[in-house]
């Protein structure tokens, strides 16, 4: 299993109410294969599902290896109740050779759907102000406030900037940012990323999509001293960003338990979005005016 380099636009797509988890990686989306079986056949054991439909369709199990001309699955990380996992992904072109083997009256609408994301995939290339402007129409679709929604996009840009410092500083495997995330979050909160989504009871769901105004705050607070703190002491490669992760962390966590201490609230709470379900038609016309 081949893993991908990290890349922090990992987004929920829905396909008749199911969900697909995709993530950008050498400028197109890459699937969850699993979902996408799930998604077409309503299998409760998707895997299982995969493992019988490879060895009844020889081409296919081929083209897994890598071999023919599509380009084999990758592993790539992506946050579960199990903590971080590598999850088997295709591009378009090797979830369309899937659906292929997949007998499903639903097929045909999946390819219809595979399609509309690609085009709106080659249009945020050419207008990448678009993929904000859609991230925006999602989360005002779902009924956050627009006060939460500057706070999520703002995050989401300091997340861009600290990860392509690591890039750029020899933190390149997937796992160590996994790890070096923790740092940050264990010190900032005093929870790691898979405690704070089981403490949020979350499941599937994007951790950060679930914090509230101060959650996301802090949150920022903590990713961007590590930013600046990276920058400032030049760190280089993973231990030395390691120190750097912790230290930006740790000034989150010393701000956070002041106003604690302050307001004699605590920051961290099991509050979560879990209410809030997208409104399809919303999202349909908020698109038509981008």
């Amino acid at each position: 299993m081949i893993e991908a380099e990290f890349n922090p636009d990992k987004r929920i797509a829905l396909f008749q109410k199911k969900q697909v988890r995709r993530v950008i990686h050498n400028r197109e989306w890459w699937f969850v294969i699993t979902d996408v079986i799930v998604a077409l056949t309503d299998s409760v054991d998707a895997s299982e599902y995969l493992k019988k439909l490879r060895k009844r369709d020889q081409p296919l199990a081929e083209a897994f290896k890598g071999g023919g001309q599509l380009v084999p699955p990758l592993g790539i990380a992506f946050e579960t109740t199990g903590g971080r996992q590598l999850l088997q992904c295709w591009n378009t072109e090797g979830i369309f050779r899937l659906i292929q083997s997949i007998p499903s009256p639903k097929a045909e609408p999946f390819k219809r759907w595979l399609a509309k994301i690609g085009y709106e995939r080659i249009q945020e290339i050419e207008d990448p102000e678009l993929a904000t402007k859609r991230t925006r129409a999602l989360y005002q679709a779902k009924g956050y406030s627009d006060d939460w929604i500057e706070k999520r996009m703002r995050s989401i840009a300091i997340r861009d900037e600290l990860t392509g410092e690591w890039k750029k500083r020899g933190v390149r495997e997937q796992r160590e940012y996994a790890i070096l995330t923790a740092e940050i979050s264990k010190a900032a909160f005093g929870l790691t990323p898979m405690e704070y989504a089981e403490y949020k009871k979350l499941k599937r769901e994007n951790r950060p999509d679930h914090m509230t105004d101060l959650e996301l705050i802090f949150s920022m607070l903590g990713e961007a001293a590590t930013t600046e703190i990276a920058r400032n002491q030049d760190a280089q490669d993973f231990p030395e960003n390691q120190q750097a992760a912790h230290a930006g962390g740790t000034v989150a966590g010393n701000a956070r338990r002041e106003l604690e201490t302050k307001s004699g609230r605590k920051v961290v709470t099991s509050d979560n979005y879990l209410s809030l379900a997208p409104s399809v038609k919303k999202v349909k016309q908020i698109k038509k005016e981008i």
